[in-house]
């Protein structure tokens, strides 16, 4: 009989990082980037005019207000069908973006990629180790203080019920959150000095909606009783001794939420009108 390791396939209470939010000051140059440069896909539905985009990226999202400037502190995570392609997209936009923060460079496994605003991008092709995701956003890495990453780990499995471990490359330590199925937040420790925090978000989907709501409660860190079905939170806090660790904002929403799920359209960037294939609109592959 074949013995099988079950808690590899164990999950945790967060079951979707559905969105990153990052303000951004002109959608011109967001859809430059986001739509025409990376190759992902405007919401058709979600906010169609000046005011906001929603960007679908597989079965996650990029929410871009326009209402400031933005910058994750970290790197996000992205899989991307065909890396050569991408990188002649970003080749073809760059022009468009000369006079920003935007760059990129590649080599054989990945290609990094700077947003017009600073925003940090890690595109990597399908592989193993992201499961069977072809397109879509497996990670969120957050640079953190030293010393920090333990309690973070910690934060995440008393707090948020998700499975945490802390990891080490090499003398780095890391503490790493299952976020989903094939989704991870990574929270890697720098000796670098870290920007003041300026309100950019990330938005999970929990099973246990009241279980860690109750616990926030206890220890003041509920920011926001938004709706029935969301709150949030900022503070990432060591459970032993209360200190804050970090600070990224979390919009926390339930199973319950009608956004819960929610098919988003993903195109296929390399069709156009002048070599047109009919039935390929759409992104081929799974999300």
């Amino acid at each position: 009989m074949t013995i099988y390791e079950r808690r590899q396939a164990d999950v945790g209470n967060i079951i979707a990082l559905e969105h990153v939010n990052l303000a951004v000051p002109d959608q011109q140059l967001a859809t430059a980037f986001y739509i025409a440069g990376l190759g992902f896909t405007r919401d058709p539905y979600m906010f169609t005019g000046l005011e906001n985009m929603w960007v679908n990226i597989g079965r996650s999202q990029c929410h871009l207000p326009s209402r400031g400037t933005q910058c994750l502190r970290g790197t996000i995570g992205i899989v991307v069908p065909d890396l050569q392609k991408l990188q002649r997209r970003l080749e073809k936009v760059a022009p468009l973006l000369a006079a920003t923060c935007f760059g990129f460079n590649a080599n054989a496994e990945r290609v990094e990629v700077t947003c017009p605003w600073g925003n940090r991008f890690r595109c990597h092709s399908p592989s193993p180790k992201f499961g069977t995701m072809e397109l879509g956003m497996p990670y969120v890495e957050f640079d953190v203080p030293q010393g920090s990453a333990a309690g973070i780990a910690a934060f995440y499995r008393q707090f948020i019920g998700a499975p945490a471990t802390l990891d080490a490359e090499g003398v780095i330590a890391v503490a790493n959150v299952c976020a989903g199925p094939e989704q991870r937040f990574y929270f890697r420790e720098t000796a670098a000095p870290l920007p003041d925090y300026d309100n950019h978000h990330i938005q999970i989907y929990i099973a246990d909606f009241s279980g860690p709501h109750a616990a926030l409660l206890a220890r003041g860190l509920v920011t926001e009783e938004t709706n029935a079905h969301q709150y949030r939170f900022r503070d990432i806090i060591d459970p032993a001794d209360g200190r804050v660790l970090y600070t990224v904002e979390h919009e926390v929403r339930s199973l319950a939420n009608p956004l819960y799920a929610r098919p988003l359209v993903n195109r296929n960037p390399d069709q156009s009108n002048n070599d047109y294939i009919r039935g390929h609109d759409s992104f081929r592959g799974s999300c």
